[in-house]
């Protein structure tokens, strides 16, 4: 298949970086502001105080999730980790990978007829990263779910 690009080796972790550097940094930055500020803030009582630190801490949490998403790729199949969940595909149920422009991340059109996103690979910040990482989740999804699998390790 000499059409495709050279495959990553794997296994081989797709994530927004940048995105998750932003999400990560200003929950720090937040948590230790507001907890700061709560204990700078004489007047108020230590249950005041408490709940400006759970305020921050879950704020804190809500910027963790969202820096979670994630696509792994092995020899077996796909990882997708999204906000909320992960789901293990094999090779052979991706179909299509896709990254239309406009679209927030990729979708996988999956075997069974659903489509799947993949946060993990979106283009906020860095666009061509994502269409790079898009193309090369595209081409790693055809070498192993059509062809001979000889292939695979070359």
């Amino acid at each position: 298949m000499s059409h495709l690009p050279d495959l990553p080796e794997l296994p081989v972790t797709f994530r927004p970086s940048r995105t998750r550097a932003v999400l990560l940094t200003a929950g720090v930055t937040i948590f230790v502001v507001i907890t700061t500020v709560a204990m700078l803030l004489e007047q108020l009582s230590p249950g005041e105080r408490a709940s400006f630190v759970l305020t921050a801490a879950l704020l804190l949490g809500v910027l963790v999730l969202l820096s979670r998403p994630k696509v792994v790729a092995d020899e077996s199949g796909v990882t997708v980790v999204n906000i909320a969940g992960t789901r293990r595909l094999d090779w052979a149920e991706i179909l299509q990978v896709n990254l239309r422009p406009g679209d927030p991340w990729v979708f996988l059109d999956l075997s069974d007829g659903t489509s799947l996103a993949a946060l993990g690979i979106q283009p906020g910040i860095a666009r061509q990263r994502a269409i790079d990482d898009a193309r090369a989740l595209r081409a790693l999804a055809e070498a192993r779910s059509i062809g001979d699998p000889e292939q695979h390790h070359g």
